[in-house]
This record gives structure tokens, C-alpha cells and sequence, in this order.
């Protein structure tokens, strides 16, 4: 099971343990986080669930589809050259240690 830290809007780390398989989004929901929001439940149909992925971790991940990166236009924060939509991002063993901030705001 990967652990993955997740940095809230005011700095603090919050790791968890999640079981591979389930997307980055429904961890931090399953967790009550505060900041990932998910609006349309994880199909990649809003913006509200966008993350700044840590630069050492944004090669690793597999590159956005076309629908995410069109959603990832819409964020309520700036987009940064690691910006992903958790829900798109499916757990593996190979993303344990992962690190992503969560934005200030959603919507």
C-alpha cells in the first residue's frame, strides 16, 4: 500500500496509506481532507480536485489525457506546470512516497 503526503494550504503534511488501485482524489476524500472538493465524483468533468504535484514525483506519473489537461484550464488557483487532477491519478506501488500540495482553493 503506497503512503502519500499530502500538503494542506497551510503547510501542513498529512500522510495516509492508500491501497493501490483507487485514484489520488479518493483518498483525500476517503481521508475528509479539506481542499479537494470533486464536484463531479472523479470523471474528470471539473476542476475541482486539482493538485500541484511535488517536481521530483511529476516525471514519474503518467502524462494527462487530453479531457484532464482541457479541465486542468479551468482551476480556481494558478496552474503550474505540475498541476494534475487527483482523480486521474491512479495508486501503484511504484508511487509510493508520493507528494502533492493541495491548491489554497477550489472553486
Amino acid at each position: 500500500m503506497p503512503d502519500i503526503t499530502f500538503i494542506l494550504p497551510d503547510g501542513t503534511p498529512h500522510g495516509l496509506e492508500a491501497p493501490e488501485g483507487v485514484s489520488l482524489m479518493q483518498v483525500a476524500t476517503g481521508a475528509g481532507l479539506n481542499g479537494i472538493v470533486a464536484e463531479c465524483g472523479g470523471s474528470a468533468m471539473c476542476a475541482t480536485c486539482h493538485v500541484y504535484v511535488d517536481p521530483a514525483w511529476a516525471d514519474r506519473l503518467p502524462a494527462p489525457l487530453g479531457n484532464e489537461l482541457e479541465m486542468l484550464e479551468c482551476t480556481a488557483t494558478e496552474r503550474l506546470p505540475t498541476s494534475r487532477l487527483s482523480c486521474q491519478i491512479k495508486l501503484t506501488a511504484a508511487l509510493d512516497g508520493l507528494v502533492v500540495r493541495i491548491p489554497e482553493r477550489q472553486t
